[in-house]
């Protein structure tokens, strides 16, 4: 993963990093906490400047969060509800996650999102609950902008400051990498296994 991760930024640049982010976005294996220390350390060897690492990678990530928005928003929750009722299985998606993604929202309101987009597993999901409740445009962006960008220049600083250690990092990543799919792996076969043979 680190060294894909680093060839797709060093052959594509800037295009790279906000191509890797808009995927993460829709893709969660593709974690941004990877992606962009990773276009830091880049930066941090010349090849890249670290405010554009910073636009790109926020551009990519907004990007990203206002298609699950805009989704959200079209295909409205009362559909989106009669699909998880009839094909959630297939991707272990029940009524119980989308009561919880909308409660959680109901109760932080707009801020929800800016908070949101700076919490792992949760940047992406904020953007369906925010479409569904019908949150205006204009404000879903600059919160959303707000917190993206806020977190991509911190992962990326993060990358500068540890480009002394590049090899050493890239190893614990690869390694922390193969650990994270294992797990990732056993929690999807167990909730298939709930979804397709308990329930």
């Amino acid at each position: 993963m680190f060294d894909w991760i680093t060839g797709v930024i060093a052959t594509l640049g800037y295009t790279g990093v906000a191509a890797l982010t808009f995927l993460e976005n829709l893709f969660p294996p593709i974690p941004s906490e990877l992606v962009i220390p990773l276009a830091g350390f880049v930066a941090a060897k010349g090849e890249l400047t670290l405010p554009l690492v910073i636009a790109a990678g926020s551009a990519g990530s907004l990007v990203g969060a206002a298609l699950w928005y805009e989704i959200a928003r079209r295909v409205g929750e009362r559909r989106l509800r009669a699909w998880v009722k009839r094909h959630g299985k297939w991707i272990t998606l029940g009524a119980a996650e989308v009561d919880r993604s909308q409660e959680w929202f109901k109760r932080h309101g707009n801020t929800a999102v800016l908070v949101g987009r700076l919490v792992p597993g949760v940047r992406t999901l904020v953007s369906v609950p925010a479409g569904f409740a019908g949150m205006r445009r204009a404000p879903f962006l600059a919160y959303s902008a707000v917190g993206t960008i806020a977190w991509t220049a911190a992962l990326a600083y993060a990358g500068v400051i540890l480009k002394s250690q590049f090899t050493l990092v890239g190893d614990y990543i690869n390694m922390a990498t193969n650990v994270l799919f294992a797990v990732l792996g056993v929690l999807l076969a167990y909730r298939y296994y709930k979804c397709w043979i308990v329930s």
